[in-house]
């Protein structure tokens, strides 16, 4: 009597499930707002059969409401060598939810999955793109892949962008392997999972999200959106069986087949070390061997080797002169080790959000790879990707958090440096004669360091008109009729970039009848702010920096200054802004320095922020009149 009504039991939820009612009525009016899809329903079934034997079974049911939506209707199933993807099936429904179209695998595109066009890449990915002729309209695509990659037991997360709203996400993991499954919770003010347990089978359910838009100033979606994390205690990645019972097992692991087998000190690598003729201390050692990689590489994406994970050998960067961050970080490392200096492979999240590992929950994470040179004093942290970066300079994006160090016995959670905003500051200097005509011509010499030190770079990139106008558009303000860049430098010992800017410009200066007035800060626009009294997400000031500018200016023979403003200083928690006025000689030096602290908030102080910059802007926006004699 039992087995037959668990029979019926089961023939109805599987009869319930099948004809659930995909219509647009049956969506909440509450999800609705911003949202240009809705994800009715998702479902990832996770089955751990054992070390190197797991079942994925995805099913997804999206309605699209615009299209602006559309982008969430591409159906993307990846895969690899060490995967199998079968039991394809698509639907297509119309506003009722009833079926009109449907696919299968032989539908889909099957493409290299290079999203940062690599060189060389064994990812895979299946792709069916649908074209709509009417909206709204919802799209049910489910498949089961089967893996011996069972690392990637990592998170869930019910969405992922902008603009889409959730009505049912859930996942669920069936353990019949016996590995001890470690488990993180990441709830967020935007949603709370609903967790249930029962023996080896555990499930994780959000449910009614609204969408997120997009709001200015605004973290990460990785810090917004709340998720599930999960670390099996051991793992099999592309045929090697690892242990993430804590990060010292897993460092081992990781040193021992990823690293070491990519790290062989070949001849060749020995004779490049022994033509470098190395002197002096480990940092200027460092330095020169460090440089001597730059001036030899390029990076280019390489996303094979055991995942995507291994480097490439430093033997093949060696002879090819090219390769990833993984690669071009082993190989720096490999020359390092042939010179006796010992330096560590580090694993890094590179986000303008801070993302740092937690020391208690192990698991192969990270999106980029750089070095880190113990030394007697501070660390050498060297960016290996770029040939034009300075010495023991890391971009704004990686500073603030913290690295996980390979070592042979394991890994060391280390921090980076922390930038001070005046760390990070571009120097002005400048003198600007003013013309009767409303004209103006400057001299000036601009200085860049720390993150803005980052952002100008690429004009290193640049041929000389594209470089013109490159600074016509920074300074787009000013009607440029005249521009020259002079002096151009990357200062790759100090960290820093200096070049001279000499510009003539038109209708600077206003005229009321034979007086003129114009703006003490000609170089860049005022930034506004507007505030948003429905502010809904944390806002974050991810770049800390200073603005420090000295401007003199020249006025034009048989005028004079009718009133010199007054200097003005604010202080907040989210920085700082002066601005000095003195007359001297019948030439005006104003002195102006703007500091932004790094800085994560609470929507409510959105409206303090805002004012604060507002009264910057206003201060910038300060004009002086000088009169005719």
């Amino acid at each position: 009597m039992m087995k037959q009504l668990y029979k019926f039991l089961l023939f109805f939820l599987s009869v319930s499930f099948f004809a659930q009612n995909y219509g647009i009525s049956q969506i909440p009016d509450n999800l609705l707002p911003g949202a240009n899809a809705i994800i009715r329903e998702s479902s990832d079934e996770y089955i751990l059969k054992s070390v190197s034997d797991m079942q994925i079974n995805r099913t997804e049911v999206v309605t699209i409401l615009n299209t602006a939506g559309d982008r969430f209707s591409t159906v993307l199933i990846p895969y690899n060598p060490t995967t199998k993807v079968s039991n394809i099936k698509v639907e297509v429904m119309d506003t009722f939810g009833k079926v009109y179209k449907t696919f299968s695998k032989k539908d889909f595109s099957d493409y290299t999955n290079n999203p940062s066009s690599g060189l060389y890449v064994d990812d895979r990915i299946l792709v069916l793109k649908f074209i709509p002729t009417k909206y709204p309209y919802t799209i049910k695509s489910s498949y089961e892949t089967n893996t011996s990659n069972t690392v990637y037991l990592n998170y869930f997360k019910p969405f992922s962008s902008y603009g889409i709203a959730v009505q049912s996400s859930s996942f669920s993991i069936l353990n019949n392997s016996g590995i001890n499954i470690r488990t993180k919770i990441n709830d967020k003010p935007l949603a709370k999972v609903k967790f249930t347990e029962n023996g080896n089978s555990s499930s994780y359910t959000y449910e009614n999200i609204p969408a997120l838009s997009e709001e200015s100033l605004a973290p990460s979606l990785d810090y917004l959106i709340p998720k599930v994390e999960f670390s099996p205690e051991t793992f099999t990645l592309e045929g090697k069986q690892g242990n993430m019972k804590n990060w010292n097992t897993f460092g081992k692991w990781y040193y021992d087949q990823l690293i070491t087998p990519s790290s062989t000190i070949s001849p060749e690598i020995s004779a490049e070390i022994a033509a470098l003729n190395l002197s002096g201390s480990t940092s200027e050692k460092v330095k020169t061997i460090y440089q001597y990689m730059q001036n030899k590489t390029r990076y280019v994406l390489i996303a094979m080797g055991i995942g995507g994970w291994q480097p490439m050998p430093a033997s093949e960067v060696s002879k090819k002169g090219y390769g990833d961050c993984k690669a071009l970080t082993n190989y720096m490392r490999t020359l390092l080790t042939a010179a006796g200096i010992p330096s560590y492979y580090a694993v890094i999240y590179d986000d303008e959000s801070v993302i740092s590992f937690d020391k208690d929950f192990p698991k192969l994470s990270g999106n980029h790879v750089i070095l880190m040179v113990p030394t007697e004093k501070d660390p050498i942290w060297l960016e290996n990707t770029s040939q034009r970066i300075a010495f023991n300079h890391l971009s704004y994006s990686s500073h603030n958090r913290n690295v996980l160090a390979v070592k042979e016995d394991g890994i060391e959670i280390i921090d980076t440096p922390v930038y001070k905003p005046e760390e990070s500051k571009e120097k002005l200097i400048a003198k600007i004669k003013i013309g009767e005509d409303g004209s103006i011509s400057s001299d000036a010499n601009f200085e860049f360091s720390g993150g803005q030190y980052d952002s100008n770079l690429r004009l290193f990139g640049l041929k000389n008109d594209e470089m013109i106008d490159a600074l016509k558009n920074r300074h787009y303000n000013l009607k440029i009729d005249q521009l020259a860049i002079q002096n151009l430098k990357n200062d790759k010992d100090d960290a820093k970039i200096k070049y001279d800017l000499n510009l003539k410009a038109n209708s600077f200066s206003k005229k009321i009848g034979n007086d003129l007035f114009f703006p003490v800060m000609p170089y860049y626009p005022a930034v506004t702010f507007s505030g948003n009294d429905e502010r809904k997400l944390p806002f974050e000031t991810a770049f800390p920096f200073q603005d420090d500018y000295e401007i003199e200016f020249i006025i034009p023979e048989g005028y004079q200054f009718s009133e010199i403003p007054e200097s003005s200083t604010l202080n907040t928690e989210f920085g700082s802004y002066t601005i000095d006025f003195k007359l001297k000689d019948n030439k005006l030096f104003v002195h102006r320095i703007l500091t932004i602290k790094k800085g994560l908030y609470p929507k409510e102080k959105f409206k303090d922020y805002i004012a604060f910059r507002k009264k910057t802007a206003s201060n910038d926006n300060t004009k002086v009149l000088i009169s005719k004699l």
